[in-house]
């Protein structure tokens, strides 16, 4: 790799994700007309509040063809809840008529506007982000914190970072993802002073990695020791800034920090287009299921439902849960899980989607009966009661001895994974609570050939689990 090399092509991305003038001038009159819109609604309201642009259309740290515009209307904190949620609906659906309501820690709007999608939030006008009675209320204070440091050049870095971020797969901090925030993005710029000096630095990471941004004393990066915050156990702590208690990378995966770290090397080593701008994945077919399965030689089940009716932020992690607390108890049970992936549609849309549990196990048959060990012999009186126990149970084989202990060869609760999930002992097994609900009303399980059928829904996911990238 040269350092040309490199450089050309970051040129190359940076002409691509920068907007132009117009689209500038167009994104700045938008948010204007929304809220002077806010403002008007306001002064109809019994009580004093503002508007603010926040995010990063506000910081000019967006990507050339978003058009993303957050709007948060500041209400006083003499305000209770229930009245700031209303007000907060009301300057939001007189803004955006055809908007509707979202759920974060308190309902908002969302809806589009003259081509631009509006985010309209509610939150409390505190005094510092540590006073919070609200987490979107920190949001201002990122928002001021960042555009009292950030320079042109910064946000050219930034604008790199997301957009390579979004080509590996890392970008975004929603539930789903666990990826990096946009706010985690611009902090490791300005940490770092621009985008080559962080890839080169996070190609050389060995997390635990901690970061204190506050100061002027330029990058901080410190041992754990040395931490004056709150303690965190996260791979990647980047401490905030106007909220020295909080970890902004706190939904960070080690999986995805790991990838992070190295598409990084990768970029070093090999500069090119396609880490930034990814050719789209073609979704893959029953019959190319059906010849990694062959391939594999492994045994897969699925438990499909319908998708919980909840947002993604609550979902992915009851999934995940789910799909924890299943292979828990296959492997428990002998079967081995090789992999296991979740994967659903249908999330927050008009019509239910489905929801699966994937599972590749190595085992998919165990034998009619399994062994089960009691105590010693020389234990005295428990001995005695496991002998006891199964001494006239002719479905047994023993008691006999085995070693220095009794041993019975009983029959197996369930031989194949499937039996099992088909059983009600499914429910015994860690699940998340809208997931255990759907299950509840109707789940099917699926075996063998007949998990081919996903890939009509689930092409690309099936095709990303099928031939794993980093």
């Amino acid at each position: 790799m040269t350092d040309d090399a490199l450089d050309a092509l970051l040129d190359r991305v940076s002409e691509r994700v920068t907007p132009d003038a117009d689209e500038r001038e167009r994104l700045r009159a938008v948010a204007a007309e929304l809220t002077a819109r806010a403002e008007a609604t306001i002064d109809d309201l019994p009580v004093d509040a503002d508007v603010t642009q926040v995010g990063s259309s506000a910081r000019s740290t967006w990507l050339a063809g978003d058009r993303d515009i957050d709007l948060f209307v500041r209400f006083p904190t003499s305000l209770d809840r229930a009245a700031l949620e209303r007000y907060g609906l009301e300057v939001g659906h007189a803004v955006l008529p055809d908007g509707h309501e979202e759920y974060a820690e308190h309902p908002y709007v969302k809806g589009v506007y003259d081509g631009f999608d509006v985010d309209l939030v509610p939150c409390y006008a505190v005094d510092s982000a540590r006073e919070i009675r609200s987490a979107v209320d920190r949001t201002p204070f990122h928002d001021a914190y960042l555009q009292a440091r950030y320079t042109p050049e910064l946000a050219a870095g930034a604008r790199l970072l997301k957009r390579f971020m979004k080509g590996v797969g890392v970008y975004g901090s929603d539930l789903r993802t666990e990826g990096f925030s946009g706010y985690l993005v611009e902090l490791l710029i300005l940490e770092h002073g621009g985008f080559v000096p962080l890839v080169e630095a996070a190609a050389e990471w060995r997390p635990p990695v901690r970061f204190d941004p506050r100061g002027d004393g330029g990058p901080a990066e410190i041992p754990p020791s040395e931490a004056d915050a709150a303690e965190f156990d996260d791979q990647l702590v980047v401490i905030d800034p106007t909220d020295p208690d909080r970890n902004v990378a706190a939904v960070l995966s080690a999986a995805n920090l790991a990838r992070f770290q190295h598409y990084c090397r990768e970029l070093l080593d090999d500069p090119r287009e396609s880490l930034f701008f990814p050719a789209p994945t073609d979704p893959i077919d029953g019959a190319g299921v059906r010849e990694h399965l062959d391939r594999r030689g492994s045994h897969a089940v699925a438990v499909a439902f319908d998708t919980p009716d909840v947002v993604e932020d609550q979902l992915y992690p009851q999934l995940r849960r789910s799909l924890g607390g299943v292979t828990d108890e296959l492997d428990r049970r002998g079967f081995d899980t090789l992999r296991a992936t979740t994967v659903a549609d249908g999330v927050g849309e008009d019509e239910t989607g489905r929801s699966v549990l994937f599972v590749e196990t190595a085992v998919d048959e165990r034998p009619a009966v399994e062994r089960h060990e009691g105590p010693p012999v020389h234990v005295g009186e428990h001995a005695a009661s496991f002998y006891d126990a199964y001494a006239d149970d002719p479905s047994v084989y023993g008691p006999f001895v085995d070693a220095d202990r009794y041993v019975v060869e009983r029959e197996r609760d369930y031989r194949t994974p499937e039996a099992f999930l088909r059983s009600d002992a499914l429910f015994d097994v860690a699940l998340g609570t809208h997931v255990e609900t759907a299950l509840e009303r109707e789940y099917a399980v699926l075996v063998g050939d007949e998990v081919t059928s996903l890939a009509e829904r689930f092409g690309e996911e099936l095709r990303a689990y099928f031939e794993p990238e980093v």
